[in-house]
């Protein structure tokens, strides 16, 4: 079940209120200890990703200025 919400939240990523819904509705019908590895792996794959991302859009933002 666990792999099966991962690749739901994966096809939903896109949007981020679908996402929010099936976040929720995944860890309603995960175990506590399932639920727990959900949000280590989110934490894993779409928050550093997103830093990543964020210095990058700074590194363009901040070379557009001294130009």
């Amino acid at each position: 079940m666990l792999d099966y919400c991962k690749t739901i939240l994966k096809a939903v990523s896109f949007d981020r209120k679908l996402f929010k819904k099936e976040y929720r509705k995944a860890l309603k019908w995960l175990s506590n200890d399932e639920g727990r590895e959900l949000k280590y792996w989110l934490r894993q794959e779409y928050i550093r990703s997103n830093i990543s991302i964020r210095k990058k859009q700074e590194e363009r933002y901040l070379t557009n200025l001294s130009i």
